[in-house]
């Protein structure tokens, strides 16, 4: 028992932060879109280990509870209501047996990350339980939700001292649209009105977008000499373009090698900008250093850091746990 599925969304998965070491043999890594709004839906339900999540996509799902779990969202501005009532992201929520969760249209950004205190429960599968849709294992079953699923959750019962919320100028990024980048290992195979173009004309993101890849529409970008390249490792964020010279950038579930020319890479930094994307939206290249690209991550870093241990004391001086192994 757990969560029963009334109504699944648009596109609703069970993900975690990926599944590490068997991209030598082919397998992606999946995962969280999103791994900074998926790693703060996790904190504020009281999870600090990387716990499973729901990735909630363009439309949520309503749920129904079949057990006392504490939860928590955060990600994509979404209005949520539990039983009807409003309820804010960024917190604990208490619900009870019998209680209904429900997720509208994503307003801002495209995806949301609903977190159970204790994860939820799908077997591993190559060390994560990330649902990795195009090979069809992980997760539920290895597919989105659909109605009458029903998600193993711990039971948990909290008392808590004081209620807390994360603040909500950490989701600012979901507005920003420059998603700075690094040149990737064939940039010099491109034009310099090309390269010129990639970092100075907007983009638009395709219909055709998947976890796998956003395919971008907007100036064609040329190659200054055509060479046939032998397919090499690829990683999220990579921006390979293909002979039609419409850029591909590789996101979570995508192939372990590509044979496309790499005109740049996406700073981690900036991923997340990017996951919350939806198709029809336009975003701006910016040329960034291998310095920038290492503070970036290094800031990104710290605030995780500083946020789980903010939250971690939270948790242990003002909630009181009761929970079902």
């Amino acid at each position: 028992m757990g969560i029963k599925v009334l109504k699944p969304g648009l596109m609703t998965t069970v993900q975690d932060a990926g599944r590490k070491g068997y991209q030598n043999l082919g397998v992606s890594p999946s995962g969280a879109m999103d791994l900074f709004s998926y790693t703060l839906a996790n904190l504020a339900a009281g999870n600090f280990n990387d716990e499973a999540a729901l990735e909630i996509t363009l439309i949520g799902p309503r749920l129904l509870f079949e057990k006392d779990i504490i939860f928590s969202f955060f990600g994509a501005e979404t209005e949520a209501k539990l039983n009807g009532s409003n309820i804010q992201c960024g917190k604990p929520i208490a619900a009870k047996k019998g209680d209904v969760l429900s997720f509208g249209r994503m307003k801002a950004g495209c995806r949301t990350y609903l977190a159970f205190h204790g994860g939820i429960l799908v077997p591993r599968q190559m060390g994560s339980r990330s649902t990795y849709l195009k090979a069809g294992f992980g997760g539920l079953d290895g597919r989105t939700l659909e109605k009458n699923d029903v998600l193993p959750l711990r039971q948990t019962f909290c008392i808590f001292s004081r209620i807390w919320s994360l603040s909500p100028s950490l989701a600012s990024y979901l507005h920003q649209d420059k998603i700075r980048v690094m040149p990737g290992r064939q940039s010099e195979w491109f034009s310099s009105d090309a390269i010129k173009q990639f970092s100075e004309q907007e983009f638009t993101i395709s219909a055709n977008s998947d976890r796998m890849g956003y395919r971008l529409k907007g100036p064609s970008l040329a190659k200054a000499r055509e060479i046939e390249m032998i397919t090499e490792p690829v990683s999220f964020g990579t921006v390979q373009v293909p002979a039609d010279g419409n850029p591909i950038i590789l996101m979570a579930e995508r192939q372990t090698t590509g044979g496309y020319p790499k005109i740049a890479q996406v700073l981690s930094a900036d991923l997340p900008i990017l996951a919350q994307k939806k198709p029809g939206e336009k975003i701006r290249f910016a040329p960034a250093s291998l310095a920038e690209a290492q503070l970036a991550h290094l800031e990104q870093v710290k605030s995780i850091r500083s946020l789980t241990k903010i939250m971690k004391e939270k948790w242990q001086k003002e909630v009181h746990i009761d929970e079902e192994n």
